[in-house]
């Protein structure tokens, strides 16, 4: 059991419900707030462009939630390293920023980069946060030749993208395919002196297995998963259910 939590709420969802009214609730500091009272490492947002979730306000305020309230917690800003979307990691400085190859249309992050291609504005990118004193994490594929690339780039996590292995919740033969995909990538980026991140479709059935085989995973960020159980069990048992699947309670 650990004392130190690898679970990071992912609070769109919560910003996508109050988004369909033109009103202050649910409220996604307030949420936020009840997760890291009950256990959890921090909260984690994705920005994106037309703000059909979390707007930059909600950035501000979760920082200025965690700066006052909760110092030793932490804020992951999500999202594509554009200019608009570097200006905000500027401004609102928060403790890790995840870098995703993300289309602006795309529904969620499904698929990690793709280091064959030009990376020279990822690289300034990662240079640019690392200046701000913001630790940098890439969202890779469960492949074990990204590690090496994205430590490369000065990358100092990777965050594996762990949706096939969420997508096998009734084939588990296929499932354990998938879960040796993550811990030989895991392994990769360990032995490049990169911290290790895992995140999609995690669950409350499907993390323990995942922490067996890679106990080492620093962080788990997980939304909808968490919000459908925050749904049945509240937001703050959720927390417990799910730092306990992940042996920490």
């Amino acid at each position: 059991m650990s004392s130190v939590s690898r679970l990071s709420v992912n609070v769109n969802a919560v910003a996508m419900l109050r988004n369909r009214r033109d009103l202050p609730w649910p409220s996604v500091t307030g949420l936020a707030a009840i997760a890291m009272e009950a256990g959890a490492k921090g909260v984690t947002v994705h920005p994106r462009p037309d703000e059909r979730h979390i707007r930059k306000t909600d950035v501000f305020d979760l920082a200025e939630l965690i700066e006052d309230r909760f110092p030793n917690k932490e804020l992951c800003l999500e999202g594509y390293p554009s200019a608009d979307f570097m200006q905000l990691v500027e401004e609102a400085r928060p403790e890790q920023v995840l870098f995703v190859p993300d289309d602006p249309s795309q529904s969620t992050s499904d698929h990690g980069w793709d280091f064959t291609k030009d990376t020279g504005e990822l690289e300034t990118a990662i240079a640019a946060a690392r200046e701000w004193t913001v630790t940098v994490s890439l969202f890779c594929d469960p492949d074990p030749t990204t590690p090496e690339q994205a430590a490369r780039l000065g990358a100092e996590r990777i965050e594996i993208y762990t949706g096939p292995y969420g997508a096998c919740y009734d084939d588990p033969a296929r499932a354990q395919k998938e879960l040796e995909k993550i811990a030989l990538t895991a392994e990769a980026a360990k032995d490049c002196g990169l911290g290790v991140n895992a995140g999609h479709d995690l669950t409350v059935e499907n993390i323990p297995a995942l922490i067996e085989r890679t106990p080492f995973i620093r962080e788990m960020s997980i939304g909808h998963g968490f919000t459908a159980d925050a749904l049945i069990f509240g937001f703050a048992e959720s927390v417990r259910r799910f730092r306990k699947s992940m042996g920490e309670l």
